[in-house]
Formats: structure tokens, C-alpha cells, sequence
């Protein structure tokens, strides 16, 4: 049979272990910051970079210019839809073929060099590809 002073001796180690861990865990928790989230959550739009608001500022004006390009009735192939927001913004097929690579299906402002990162769409309006040289 175990003592009770042996009782309460195994208690209190077991206890202090508990709270060190509890307390290690703590510790963690805010040396890491906003990287560990017990929440689950992936940030909020006060941390969205400016880089980030721009891509999402040229998806948006690229699905408008889709909209408006779709509306008109005009016949969807390999052409240059435009720019926004230093993206030209371009009709591709699913999957590629050699005309989506050709120079007279390309935004001129992307041939000539004047912006260097471009947006993808397929016939719906999907996004196929966002293409930025840096980050390639």
C-alpha cells in the first residue's frame, strides 16, 4: 500500500511537470506571434501586404475586363484583354497551344517590354496562370 506522504509527493511532481509544460507552451505561443494561431485563422486583411492587395486589385480589374470583353460578344481566342495594375491580362487555351505564345496574341505592353508580370484567363474568366518573373 503507498503512503499518503507518498501520495502527495507523486501529486506535487506530477503537478509541477503539468505546469511547466502548460507554462513551455505559453512561452511559445508568444515568441512565435501571429505565425501560431490556435485559431486556425490565415491573418487578417490589416497584415495583407501591398504586394499582396495589388495581385488581388489586378484579379479583380482582369475578371472586370473579362466581364466587359464577354458581354460585347466578341469571339474569345488567344488575345490581350489588357492591363491592370502592371499585369497584362491575357486569353490562353486549356491546355496551351502555339497561339497563346504568339506575339500578335500577346498585350503589346507585355511584348515591348512595359510590364513583365501577366494574368491568365481561360474562356470562362478562370484564372489559368499569374506570372511574375520574380517570383519564378
Amino acid at each position: 500500500m503507498v503512503k499518503k506522504s507518498e501520495k502527495s509527493k507523486n501529486y506535487l511532481i506530477y503537478t509541477v511537470v503539468a505546469l511547466a509544460v502548460v507554462v513551455l507552451a505559453l512561452i511559445i505561443i508568444l515568441l512565435r506571434g501571429n505565425e501560431f494561431n490556435l485559431l486556425g485563422k490565415q491573418g487578417d486583411s490589416s497584415s495583407v501586404s501591398d504586394k499582396v492587395q495589388m495581385q488581388e486589385n489586378a484579379l479583380r480589374c482582369a475578371h472586370e475586363l473579362y466581364n466587359d470583353f464577354a458581354s460585347s460578344k466578341i469571339r474569345i481566342d488567344s488575345q490581350c484583354l489588357g492591363v491592370c495594375f502592371g499585369y497584362a491580362v491575357d486569353f490562353v487555351h486549356v491546355p496551351r497551344n502555339s497561339s497563346d505564345d504568339s506575339k500578335e496574341n500577346q498585350c503589346s505592353d507585355y511584348a515591348s517590354g512595359r510590364v513583365v508580370n501577366f494574368i491568365e484567363l481561360d474562356r470562362n474568366g478562370d484564372v489559368v496562370r499569374v506570372f511574375e518573373p520574380a517570383l519564378e
